[in-house]
C-alpha cells in the first residue's frame, strides 16, 4: 500500500465526488429511475471522525439524490458543503474554498473522472481511486490502492488523519 507523497500536515480540507468515489461507479436504478448507490460503512467512519476531528469536509457532485445528501449530513458535513447536482464543479469548488478561506494548497480533493479535473487541476492534492479515468489518473498526485466505493475514501482520510495525530485519540472510539 503506498503512502500519499505531499506534506499532509498542510491539509485543513478533505473534498470528494460521490459517485464514482465514495460510491461503486455501477448503480442499481430504482423502478422509478432514481438511482442506488452504493455506500462504504469504513470510508463513512473516516469522514465522521474528521469531521469529530474539525477537519472542514465538502461533497461536490452532479448527482441529485436527496438520499446522497441524508448519508453525509449524517456523517457530520454540514449542508453548506454539499454541493449536489454540481454541473461545472470548478465554481462550487471556488465557493467552497472562498467560504471557508482556504488556500488551494490546504484541500485535498478525490475525483475519479473528466468533471472533477479541473478542481483536480486547481486543489493542493489531487486523488483519485485506483479505477478512475486514465485523464484524472494523469493528473492525481495520489492514486489509491482502493477502488471508488470500495475504500479509496478511507485510505485517503486515514492518512491525512494519522500525519496530525488525529486518527487514534479519544475520539475515534464512538459514533
Amino acid at each position: 500500500m503506498s503512502t500519499i507523497n505531499y506534506d499532509l500536515k498542510k491539509i485543513k480540507a478533505l473534498v470528494f465526488d460521490v459517485d464514482g468515489v465514495l460510491s461503486a461507479n455501477v448503480i442499481s436504478m430504482s423502478a422509478d429511475g432514481e438511482p442506488l448507490r452504493t455506500v462504504n460503512i469504513k470510508d463513512g467512519y473516516a469522514l465522521h471522525l474528521a469531521a469529530k476531528q474539525g477537519m472542514i469536509l465538502g461533497i461536490i457532485t452532479g448527482g441529485r439524490s436527496e438520499a446522497v445528501r441524508k448519508r453525509f449530513e449524517a456523517l457530520g458535513i454540514p449542508s453548506g458543503d454539499i454541493y449536489m447536482s454540481s454541473s461545472i464543479k470548478i465554481h462550487d469548488y471556488y465557493d467552497f474554498r472562498n467560504r471557508h478561506g482556504l488556500k488551494d494548497e490546504e484541500i485535498l480533493y478525490v475525483g475519479d473522472d473528466i468533471p472533477d479535473i479541473e478542481v483536480m487541476r486547481e486543489c493542493g492534492l489531487p486523488c483519485c481511486p485506483k479505477d478512475a479515468s486514465a485523464e484524472v489518473k494523469d493528473v492525481s498526485c495520489y492514486i489509491s490502492h482502493a477502488n471508488g466505493g470500495y475504500g479509496c475514501g478511507r485510505d485517503v482520510v486515514e492518512q491525512v488523519l494519522k500525519v496530525q495525530g488525529l486518527w487514534m485519540d479519544d475520539k475515534a472510539f464512538g459514533w
